[in-house]
């Protein structure tokens, strides 16, 4: 079968012929019909740090897709051929203190799919049975390809009472633009969105942001002074993986703010901790989606009329897999 590859430890990925994977006892065999490009297969791509420590070569990559079921294994029991689905890209290990605990959200023995074990760039695709999630036929083919992203983004927002209080995000990326339809569909008050694409800040506008602003030309403070904040932000999400805006939100919050970390750095951040400390913020940090209370909300939210689709910036085939990273890079998608 086709499969885009992490062939060897440089950036890129190569397009190759892997074998086709069989599923095991408990597995499902999922014909993937479309996938989408995440921030951590950027990392992937561009082969930084974290993903030079992560990564094993060679690996299949991807973990953002929808497709229908080919096979199951002997014992699979409730999902069935045909099924359409997406799935859990998580595997937690099942038997430590979190995972016993009902937290396998935060097994720190965790295994990702596309990440360390192989994933859906490829025609098919293998995971557990307990990782198969159905998707509705009401939810559009392309949307069902970001379910992954969307859970990260619902699990981030959600994290924090975001009812009536004022959002600070920081990055116009696919996670925290969504993040911003999230904010808006539930009921924040204002939703500020920074980033230093303007093309990215009149989207996160478009889905639901109060205001987007540039990070490098436009100061925080005037906004909150704009919208009647006296004290600053409630909340934080920081999706963006830059130590500066990571460091701004912290100056621009309120004492006893809560800040969710999603953004993943190429390289150990260097914030102000000391006002961190000194102003009593709370962090919480953010690795996927609750398993499988975010599965849950993401569909209801989807049900009820939170639109996505305007994240959806390119359509390529599989073969031209490269350009969607360029434009990534480019900040063109």
């Amino acid at each position: 079968m086709r499969a885009l590859v992490k062939a060897e430890s440089a950036p890129g990925l190569v397009l190759q012929e892997v074998p086709k994977p069989e599923p095991g006892p408990g597995d499902v065999l999922i014909k993937v019909h479309m996938a989408a490009i995440c921030g951590t297969d950027m990392h992937i791509w561009n082969w930084d740090e974290w993903a030079r420590k992560t990564v094993p070569v060679p690996l299949v990559t991807g973990h953002e897709y929808v497709g229908r079921v080919a096979a199951v294994g002997a014992e699979v029991t409730e999902v069935k051929p045909g099924d359409r689905v997406s799935g859990e890209g998580h595997l937690p290990c099942g038997h430590c203190r979190n995972c016993l605990s009902g937290r396998t959200h935060i097994c720190a023995a965790t295994r990702g799919v596309g990440v360390n074990r192989p994933g859906a760039f490829a025609d098919y695709l293998v995971i557990p049975e307990a990782n198969v999630r159905p998707v509705p036929d009401e939810i559009p083919e392309e949307v069902a390809a970001i379910l992954d992203p969307l859970g990260n983004a619902v699990h981030t927002a959600l994290v924090i009472d975001l009812v009536g209080e004022d959002v600070l995000i920081t990055g116009a990326g696919p996670i925290g633009l969504m993040a911003a339809a999230v904010c808006r569909h539930v009921g924040a008050r204002h939703i500020v969105v920074t980033d230093l694409n303007d093309e990215r800040l009149a989207l996160a506008e478009r889905m639901g942001a109060t205001k987007g602003i540039r990070a490098d030309r436009e100061y925080l403070g005037e906004v909150m002074h704009e919208f009647g904040m006296t004290e600053g932000f409630y909340v934080g999400l920081e999706m963006s993986g830059a130590a500066p805006a990571l460091d701004a939100m912290i100056h621009a919050v309120i004492a006893g703010a809560k800040i969710a970390l999603l953004g993943l750095y190429p390289k150990t951040p260097a914030v102000d901790l000391n006002t961190a400390i000194f102003k009593g913020l709370t962090f919480e940090g953010i690795y996927g989606r609750k398993m499988y209370e975010t599965w849950h909300k993401i569909l209801a939210m989807l049900e009820s009329e939170l639109d996505v689709s305007p994240v959806i910036s390119h359509r390529l085939a599989f073969e031209d897999f490269a350009s969607g990273f360029q434009a990534i890079s480019a900040g063109e998608a």
